[in-house]
């Protein structure tokens, strides 16, 4: 007998791999859940659950680098807005490398980004605030060298921050925002 497109057969099927698919998939999402229920979970034990911390070096390309390049881009296109926003968001990433990475090089990480960032993204907002392009330009510079002292003392010395320069490769476009 058929009843619309399906055959008593093929109705059979789907009822039997629906019922199965009804006890695989819980089974396998609470299995999923389990600390050390899958592959590649060797070393973590039961009561420890396997999570990602970025490394300096990735908070630092994904988060810190490409705010402040943005920073200096806006400014540049004259989205003084976008710069302040950016600022912030830039303070932010400092403060969260600092939680993410308390101790590097026996130093305290967030004291140091502190201490070297502080007088730097202060002077930057208030350069941004009265949209000072002079001030801006020196705030801006004060920050990278204020950078490049951070990885000298931490022997990284052969990352050196400074203005952009070229091209942006970035899909951003500045100062158009409300047109």
């Amino acid at each position: 007998m058929k009843i619309g497109p399906f055959s008593a057969v093929s109705k059979s099927s789907l009822a039997l791999g629906l019922l199965s698919a009804s006890i695989v998939i819980p089974l396998t999402a609470t299995l999923v859940r389990l600390p050390g229920a899958h592959a590649g979970a060797a070393g973590i034990s039961s009561t420890q659950s396997a999570t990602y911390l970025p490394s300096i070096s990735d908070m630092m390309i994904g988060t810190i680098q490409p705010r402040h390049e943005r920073i200096w881009r806006a400014v540049q296109a004259g989205d003084w807005d976008f710069a302040a926003y950016e600022l912030g968001n830039l303070r932010g990433a400092f403060g969260r490398l600092g939680r993410a990475h308390p101790m590097e090089e026996n130093t305290p990480f967030t004291d140091m980004i502190e201490s070297v960032t502080k007088k730097p993204l202060d002077d930057l907002k208030d350069a941004i605030h009265r949209r000072g392009d002079a001030d801006f330009g020196k705030a801006y510079d004060e920050l990278s060298d204020a950078c490049n002292s951070c990885h000298q003392a931490l022997n990284h010395g052969t990352i050196v921050i400074g203005r952009p320069t070229g091209a942006s490769q970035s899909d951003l476009i500045l100062g158009k925002a409300g047109r």
